[in-house]
């Protein structure tokens, strides 16, 4: 528990931590999602095991693709009703843990199981280095679980996709990323992208200038030189997919909001609430 003696407020250790650092909570809820195990009173251990890390390929994944599932399936069915048609790039996991199991021993147990739309992390010869699994339950405790084979890659999803000759877009989530052209995701960390070496770069944020995080880590990339996407204030929607879906020429809207250096900071105080 956490409670500040000062003005009384209280919280569980789960919501200070998501409060304070999003990414840190979501590996606090990974650590007891593991053991199957949630709730007041439990107690799960950090496991370790001792693997080399398997040499995956592009054709390794023994999974069905979206792209080949019935119209009516609900993985398919959720990814089109986001607007998403790069179906044939995810796939179909009916029982995610067991699944995980075979690639990476993770799970204590396979309590609870359930399905989940695979997202490949793949570098930029197409060797698959981990995935990110996304649930279809609506009521999910972690709607995302990263899973590394590799835990010396960065989680960036998108680089088998990707001309680094050509500006690259960084966005937040790797749905996103499928509406914007030649974009990669970071899937939950801060990577310094510098060690790259790309020619030219862009930073995409969410729309939320009254989260303090999201304002902070913009400020951060304008601090070092990166250039940025400021949303224009007409825009109301959080994300790449909401805009999208709300009608919006995302691709036209994130080329002509990209700013840098002195007018980046000029634009971000105006577009912050905090």
């Amino acid at each position: 528990m956490y409670k500040c003696h000062n003005c009384g407020v209280g919280r569980t250790l789960s919501n200070f931590l998501k409060d304070q650092d999003s990414f840190l909570h979501d590996q606090y809820v990974m650590e007891k999602f593991k053991d199957g195990r949630t709730g007041k009173g439990t107690v799960t251990p950090n496991p370790k095991f001792n693997f080399s890390p398997p040499n995956f390929h592009r054709g390794d994944v023994n999974l069905e693709k979206i792209s080949d599932l019935n119209t009516s399936h609900p993985a398919r069915e959720y990814l089109e009703k986001r607007g998403i048609k790069d179906l044939e790039y995810f796939y179909y996991c009916p029982k995610f843990k067991a699944w995980t199991n075979e690639q990476k021993k993770t799970f204590d147990n396979c309590r609870q199981d359930s399905p989940r739309i695979i997202i490949p992390f793949r570098d930029k010869d197409g060797r698959l280095f981990g995935y990110q699994g996304r649930s279809l339950a609506p009521t999910a405790k972690m709607r995302y679980i990263t899973i590394m084979l590799d835990e010396d890659k960065p989680k960036i999803f998108g680089q088998d996709r990707i001309n680094d000759k050509e500006p690259v877009y960084i966005v937040e989530g790797p749905f996103d990323s499928t509406f914007i052209q030649n974009s990669v995701a970071m899937a939950g960390s801060d990577v310094d992208i510098r060690t790259y070496n790309w020619s030219n770069y862009i930073w995409i944020y969410d729309n939320e200038p009254r989260n303090r995080e999201i304002v902070n880590r913009i400020s951060r990339s304008v601090d070092r030189g990166d250039k940025v996407v400021i949303w224009p204030k007409h825009i109301q929607q959080k994300d790449i997919n909401d805009m999208y879906l709300a009608g919006h020429d995302v691709q036209k809207v994130v080329e002509s909001n990209v700013y840098h250096k002195l007018e980046a900071n000029l634009r971000l105080n105006d577009w912050k609430k905090v």
